[in-house]
């Protein structure tokens, strides 16, 4: 693999997160239910809400001679005492409500005893050491930690202790090729501004100054000498909401200032990219440049690090394909490539002429959509068949050498490592299984538990199950559904449908302490997997994106009928949720059938359809949204289905808990600013329609244990209440 950032391979999410944690169960609770709910109960917090007065500014936006109205323009302002205010006078009221709501602290509790346990990532190996992560139970951040070859262990880096309140977080760690030296990047409150730090890795001491204003970056060590790493200019303006264009790859040599850091790639107006990566092979033989316009497609171009005279090589001049590398030896080179293979494939070309016309298909293109690792001097396939996991082993000829038994019907990651690693690890999960970690002998195929999380929660009382539904086009949209095994199809379950249907990301079965919770208080917990993901390959994510964005929408609406139609649920006990553009999702089908739920969550979204490329570096998102200025055509499309611009007047929406993050610099919290304004403004009804601001905080990595368990309680709570439950037993 090469020398990417190591991220940690645990990633804790909450209801409306961005990731997954596994989780442990109390025996005393496996019988807690939420009590039978009747729709008459009296919300009486729902009739005393006085919300915030936003005021209306007369802002008009101009879109080929049509005016649009912007009147919450002013809450772009993130650094007006005004914004803050406004935000100050919103959570008041929010939490003053969730304050109410009896069996909050009782939720909150129960999910910190699931919480409650020892998490342990894989091994991996840099110089004399064997590191791992490794969270006691409630540890606001993971621990990195080593084991020397005597089998003594240590604290390598504490990122509790790099602020008080636990916001500032590791967000990357790459080791020189010996394991002597560690670079590791740390996010402050959330913010996708990076700060790198150089440490001597056997003393832990420092070296050379904190490299800042870092961003969407990782770290390629060429050698001891130094590294190569990613950033924009310093934008003018709001550090959070200003737009940033041209990303830059930079070399920093140790012990020298940031200030003397030359410019690799990106300087210059015909290199101007809004994604520019670097990447060193194993070998320290080449660079690799990514640079891309978009989310999607990439240029790649190559350096020979061995030659001072040498010139960059354009490996792919176009954005056609997303192209990466994933191995080099010696003289060859090897790729993954959707370029004429839409779920992708593995070729080799020779590093003396990497053009496409001489690339050689090794692991030609299948049904099945293709990711691929390597470690041990082996290629490893994964396959995901309706989004589960297949893996297949292959040597570096392309010559296959076994289908890795897998413990279980769900989800793997993993098997990557180096070339003299003579174990490899992956991790096993789905929705009802918690993550366990196996370790797999490359020769033999044999596979064994190096670490199951020690909780209480049995799996064998849920079922998981995986339907195909029909949306309105006929299309066949796969959905996984998980529960009790016990629990009646009668349409009372209270039930949350979760979508995200974007930007070629797939969602696969995982397992998540807040699902265990919200599965034990009787729930139904369902996943679709929408047009505009990555589960089918290009063709399935391209059929979401632009002037198709609507079918997204449609096969989430499906999947709300099907639950319904199937009596697993009805629209009175009917939650939907989704983060980033599944908020973007949740705007959008609440808006056009807001009679069809009962509660929505839409977390840090992109609501704003009409101005969101105008923020940092949000024009990168155009792939597939497509902007209000490319053509009439396509502003009449955003303007039809932007939840900012379709809430109308006098419309009773599902009960609202609009969720983000003060400094959230990915998708900048003025979208949910102006989204709640439009909903206090213009809904009609008894339910509720509020918005919870964590402070301090960004678009979900890096947040505290703490924090993920009060907004997950919080969002448990304000669901199952405006579903018309009773107390908690």
């Amino acid at each position: 693999m090469f020398k990417k950032i190591l991220l940690s391979t645990i990633c804790s999410a909450v209801l409306v997160g961005c990731g997954n944690e596994s989780g442990s169960t109390d025996k005393s609770q496996v019988q807690d239910k939420v009590v039978e709910s009747t729709t008459t109960v009296d919300l009486k917090l729902n009739q005393n809400i006085q919300y915030p007065e936003t005021k209306q500014g007369k802002e008009i936006n101009e879109y080929f001679d049509m005016k649009v109205a912007d009147p919450y323009r002013w809450l772009e302002d993130d650094m007006s005492a005004e914004t803050a205010e406004w935000v100050k006078a919103q959570n008041k009221v929010t939490f003053g409500y969730l304050d109410q709501i009896k069996y909050r602290d009782t939720i909150k509790n129960k999910l910190e005893k699931l919480w409650n346990y020892e998490k342990v990532s894989s091994p991996f190996k840099e110089g004399n050491y064997t590191y791992f992560y490794k969270n006691d139970g409630l540890q606001n951040q993971y621990v990195l930690y080593r084991t020397n070859e005597k089998g003594e262990t240590e604290v390598f880096l504490d990122p509790n202790k790099f602020s008080e309140d636990g916001t500032t977080s590791l967000a990357g760690l790459s080791f020189s090729d010996d394991g002597s030296l560690a670079a590791y990047l740390i996010s402050e409150g959330g913010s996708d501004w990076r700060k790198i730090i150089v440490i001597d890795a056997e003393t832990k001491q420092p070296i050379g100054e904190t490299l800042v204003d870092v961003k969407f970056s990782g770290v390629a060590w060429k050698g001891n000498e130094g590294f190569f790493y990613s950033s924009y200019d310093k934008p003018e303006g709001s550090e959070l909401s200003a737009k940033t264009d041209q990303h830059k790859l930079y070399y920093h040599k140790l012990n020298t200032p940031q200030t003397e850091d030359p410019v690799i790639f990106g300087g210059t107006e015909q290199q101007k990219h809004r994604y520019v990566q670097g990447y060193v092979s194993d070998d320290s033989r080449f660079l690799f440049i990514f640079a891309a316009v978009s989310t999607s497609g990439n240029k790649l171009f190559m350096l020979n690090l061995e030659d001072k005279d040498a010139e960059l090589v354009t490996i792919l001049g176009d954005t056609d394909s997303d192209t990466g590398v994933v191995d080099t030896k010696d003289n060859q080179l090897f790729f993954i490539t959707n370029r004429n293979a839409p779920n992708k494939k593995l070729v080799t070309v020779n590093a003396s002429n990497p053009q496409p016309d001489n690339w050689k298909d090794l692991i030609p293109e299948t049904e099945h959509v293709l990711t691929l690792t390597k470690g041990s001097g082996y290629f490893f396939a994964e396959y995901m068949v309706d989004a589960i996991s297949k893996v297949n082993q292959y040597d570096h000829q392309g010559k296959l050498v076994r289908e890795v038994t897998l413990p279980g019907v769900g989800s793997v990651s993993g098997f990557g490592g180096k070339q003299e690693d003579e174990t490899l690890y992956f991790t096993f999960a789905n929705y009802k299984t918690p993550s366990t970690i196996y370790a797999f002998d490359p020769k033999s195929g044999s596979t064994d538990i190096y670490k199951k999380p020690s909780i209480d929660f049995n799996s064998e009382q849920y079922e998981s199950k995986q339907v195909f539904y029909t949306s309105k086009d006929g299309t066949k949209i796969p959905m996984i559904i998980t529960y009790k095994k016990d629990t009646k199809l009668d349409g009372k379950n209270p039930t949350v449908l979760y979508g995200y249907g974007g930007f070629n990301v797939s969602l696969t079965p995982s397992f998540s302490v807040t699902r265990a919770i919200w599965m034990e208080l009787g729930g139904i917990y369902a996943v679709a997997n929408l047009r505009g993901g990555g589960e089918y390959g290009k063709k399935w994510h391209k059929a979401g994106t632009k002037m198709s964005k609507q079918n997204v929408f449609d096969d989430f609406i499906a999947a709300a009928e099907y639950l319904i139609e199937e009596k697993y649920t009805s629209s009175e006990y009917l939650a939907i949720n989704g983060g980033s553009n599944g908020g973007l999702l949740v705007g959008a089908a609440m808006t056009q059938r807001p009679e069809l739920f009962k509660v929505a969550l839409p977390a840090v979204g992109v609501l704003d359809m009409l101005r969101y490329h105008t923020f940092t570096a949000g024009a990168g998102w155009a792939y597939d949204y497509g902007t209000a200025e490319d053509s009439k055509e396509m502003f009449e499309y955003l303007k039809g289905y932007s939840p900012v611009h379709n809430v109308r007047p006098g419309v009773n929406y599902p009960a609202t808990m609009i969720t983000t993050g003060d400094h959230d610099d990915r998708v900048v919290p003025a979208h949910s600013f102006k989204f709640a304004a439009e909903l206090q403004a213009k809904h009609k009804g008894p339910n509720p329609t509020l918005i919870r601001i964590e402070t301090n905080a960004g678009h979900g990595a890096g947040t505290p244990t703490s924090k993920r368990i009060e907004q997950a309680a919080d969002a448990y709570a304000f669901t199952l209440y405006n579903m018309g439950f009773k107390e908690l037993p």
